[in-house]
């Protein structure tokens, strides 16, 4: 038995020194002291103390402080040169970010964009970075808490008049390549907040969390996450853009264990081995009964909720069976097997089915800012994706997902006027910011035409075939465009609705055409009557 030890305690150590000698690569970038522009407090203790935390995970860092742009770009060349043989490389970057055209660019301190072609000559593109990272290495982690209020891109936007449209609030969305994780101080077009202590509280969080032994990468971001809410009131959101292919642990947890090996970590770590790929909740349980306190344990406990959230695919499978027709007398009792008890049924439909006083309370919302959800029944359709979508496009927030949560409520409440326009059928127009039904009159003869009832004329038997008036068939709208929006292009001059959210005209060929619109800004809907 004590061989076995030994042998278990070289391996891990053999094990411990190979993750150690694995090449690490970090570029550290922190800009403070703009020239141009009003001062940020915390960059340069952000990028300082990123700095010692990564030395202290195995990293080689290049650090730059305060840099101008001639200083920004030969920091970046130095790290680009050391990316060759690198097992992992990675970025940060605290300062001044704008995006133009869906593009980022750090500031440099001496930086003051007060023309579009001061971006080309006074930034540098995020991508020149990322790019090479890719390109080098093939596990790349980036993060940017770049995201603040930035005036450089107010002087930017006031320069291009018209065209300012192109400058974004915060930073754009980023594609990754295969193997790489980018993650952001808040969502894509927000802004991120300083905070009043040493550091931002996306950067307090990193400090926080990265390199907890034995801890992947994105279970650490989950963590920063939910203490960047905590700490700014739910404000600011961290967001991350991954297209990792597995788990990156940047402390790993094997190196302590080969200290704790010749006291019981040994029978710990066999124990571990043997179980860890299995889907059987009962082996981790009893995992965390013998070592409630092991060095797997929050592993174990993570395979846990893992193995609950696949039992309930599970139940939601057993669910459809349990809705199909019961065998009748004489049939193999293997089909009858198959068949849950209506318990089981009923604990399954609980474990998929939503809240359905959030749902309901979600589709009432959407009802009320004119995004049709239809029966507010609390019951999540396709109908009711279909408006959370289209309110997702329309006020251009980004949702994680189409399903009703408490976040997304708190959205909507916040509109307080229509967002989603107003559509009338073909038998109702649009009056008033309401639809109502077309009046149709009947035209009845003049008096002095109307004949007595001695000189009606036999009723004849009523006929399936209706003729037109004269004039009706003379009527043809062969002529008019074949959707009304291109109508209303031929017919509106620009800005003739200017200030307004609904209008109507006639096009050349005889035809009506009205248009709405939810607000001031937003695209015409036009429809022909």
């Amino acid at each position: 038995m004590h061989c076995l030890r030994m042998v278990i305690t070289i391996v891990l150590m053999l094990i411990s020194s190979q993750a150690l000698a694995a090449k690490r690569v970090a570029l550290v970038i922190g800009n403070s002291a703009y020239q141009h522009v009003p001062m940020l407090p915390n960059p340069d203790n952000d990028a300082g103390d990123m700095a010692a935390k990564l030395k202290a995970l195995g990293f080689e860092v290049v650090v730059g402080r305060d840099l101008d742009l001639s200083g920004v770009r030969r920091t970046v060349r130095d790290f680009v040169g050391k990316l060759d043989g690198a097992d992992l490389a990675l970025f940060y970057y605290a300062g001044h970010g704008l995006q133009v055209n869906g593009e980022n660019y750090i500031a440099p301190v001496d930086a003051r964009l007060t023309s579009y072609i001061d971006l080309e000559f006074e930034a540098v593109p995020m991508n020149l970075v990322l790019s090479a990272m890719e390109r080098e290495t093939r596990v790349n982690l980036v993060f940017l808490d770049a995201c603040r209020d930035n005036p450089l891109a107010v002087n930017l936007a006031r320069s291009m008049g018209t065209r300012s449209s192109s400058i974004g609030r915060g930073l754009a969305k980023v594609g990754t390549g295969v193997g790489s994780l980018i993650a952001f101080a808040t969502q894509p077009g927000n802004v991120a907040l300083d905070g009043a202590g040493r550091n931002s509280p996306f950067t307090a969080a990193l400090l926080r969390h990265l390199g907890k032994p034995g801890r992947d990468i994105t279970r650490e971001l989950t963590d920063v996450r939910r203490d960047v809410l905590e700490a700014t009131d739910g404000k600011q959101v961290p967001w991350d853009s991954s297209s990792l292919t597995g788990e990156v642990v940047l402390n790993p947890a094997t190196a302590p264990l080969a200290a704790t090996a010749g006291s019981g970590g040994a029978a710990e770590l066999a124990y571990w081995e043997t179980i860890k790929e299995a889907s059987d909740r009962d082996l981790f349980d009893a995992y965390l009964q013998q070592y409630p306190d092991g060095t797997f344990a929050s592993l174990a406990r993570a395979k846990i909720r893992i193995i609950e959230r696949a039992a309930g695919g599970e139940a939601a499978a057993a669910l459809q069976g349990a809705m199909k027709p019961q065998p009748q007398a004489g049939q193999p009792d293997e089909l009858a097997a198959l068949t849950p008890p209506p318990q089981a049924a009923a604990t399954a439909l609980q474990a998929v089915e939503p809240d359905r006083e959030l749902v309901r309370s979600v589709q009432k919302e959407l009802n009320r800012i004119g995004c049709r959800a239809g029966s507010e029944d609390g019951l999540w359709g396709l109908g009711s994706r279909r408006a959370l979508e289209q309110f997702s496009k329309l006020t251009k927030v980004e949702l994680a997902a189409l399903e009703p949560t408490g976040d997304v409520l708190e959205r909507l409440r916040a509109h307080k006027t229509r967002i989603c326009p107003l559509v009338c059928t073909q038998s109702q127009q649009l009056k008033g910011g309401r639809c109502v039904d077309i009046k149709r009159e009947a035209k009845l003869p003049e008096p002095s035409k109307a004949r007595s009832t001695d000189e009606m004329p036999a009723r004849k038997a009523p006929s399936n075939t209706i003729t037109a008036p004269d004039d009706a068939k003379k009527k043809s709208y062969a002529n008019c465009p074949a959707s009304a929006q291109m109508a209303a292009r031929e017919t509106l001059a620009r800005r003739s609705g200017r200030g307004r959210t609904s209008m109507s005209a006639i096009h050349t060929c005889g035809r009506t055409f009205a248009c709405t619109r939810a607000a001031r800004g937003q695209p015409w809907d036009c429809n022909w009557r």
